[in-house]
């Protein structure tokens, strides 16, 4: 069975306590087939050239600061991915893109808060991958290296937020920059509109606000990018927004 490809919005530490949210992402867990293996593409690594974290656990990373103690308790067991680690090497190898291994570095609050919602028993062998700059042609094809996975049982999982504007996080009220931006990235997804999602900046309304910097959007070209060579449609399985509106939930399926 072809895997779908999937982009999910992932949160804060603190989306572990939104059971809503926690629940809309364990029921799309569980409506997705099982996957042998998840490769992870987190807004919260960029790293050149394209680099594999550890390909056993290491402990995670909590790439945040002043929250409460019990968020820099939270422990993610995956199993390692040792197999993943040398297919992606032998795939981006053949597609001409440089990658290279950094084996102390664990899974970011990008990459294990969505999975620990998802796939609570940490089953699944995890292995994640760096993004190796804020080049949107780069991304893409770094996802369409990557597309032979989903014949293999394995996920390709981006993680980010289509809207990602910390000075309008818990201003009351949807602010209407938001809601023009997620409509439009919704529709290019929904076309799967590649010309239009690469060049953001220039064709969506209110891209500059939604999106001050971009790390946040770039998981979803490599998710478009995986896609790209096997994609019959777009689904939604999570809408909605975030932190009083300035952060849409809006999380996609290609399948």
């Amino acid at each position: 069975m072809r895997m779908p490809v999937i982009f999910a919005a992932h949160g804060a530490p603190t989306l572990l306590d939104d059971g809503r949210w926690v629940g809309e992402l364990a029921a799309w867990a569980g409506a997705l087939p099982r996957p042998e293996a998840i490769l992870m593409v987190s807004a919260h690594w960029e790293e050149y050239p394209t680099t594999l974290g550890a390909v056993e656990p290491v402990p995670l990373v909590y790439d945040f600061f002043g929250f409460p103690e019990r968020y820099y308790r939270v422990r993610y067991p995956a199993p390692g991915a040792p197999l993943l680690a040398t297919r992606v090497r032998g795939l981006l190898g053949a597609g001409g893109i440089p990658c290279a291994d950094d084996r102390r570095r664990g899974l970011d609050h990008g990459a294990y808060v969505p999975l620990v919602a998802m796939y609570p028993a940490a089953e699944v062998p995890v292995l994640q991958l760096s993004m190796p700059r804020l080049e949107a042609r780069e991304l893409f094809e770094l996802g369409r290296a990557l597309a032979p996975l989903r014949d293999e049982g394995v996920l390709v999982f981006g993680s980010g937020f289509l809207t990602h504007n910390m000075r309008y996080a818990f201003r009351p009220g949807i602010p209407p920059w938001a809601r023009e931006f997620d409509e439009w990235v919704a529709g290019a997804l929904s076309r799967f509109d590649v010309e239009a999602l690469v060049d953001f900046q220039r064709r969506a309304p209110a891209a500059r606000v939604a999106l001050p910097t971009w790390e946040h959007y770039a998981p979803v070209l490599v998710a478009a990018g995986t896609a790209a060579g096997e994609h019959s449609r777009t689904s939604f399985p999570i809408t909605g927004f975030w932190m009083d509106g300035a952060f849409t939930k809006r999380s996609a399926q290609f399948d």
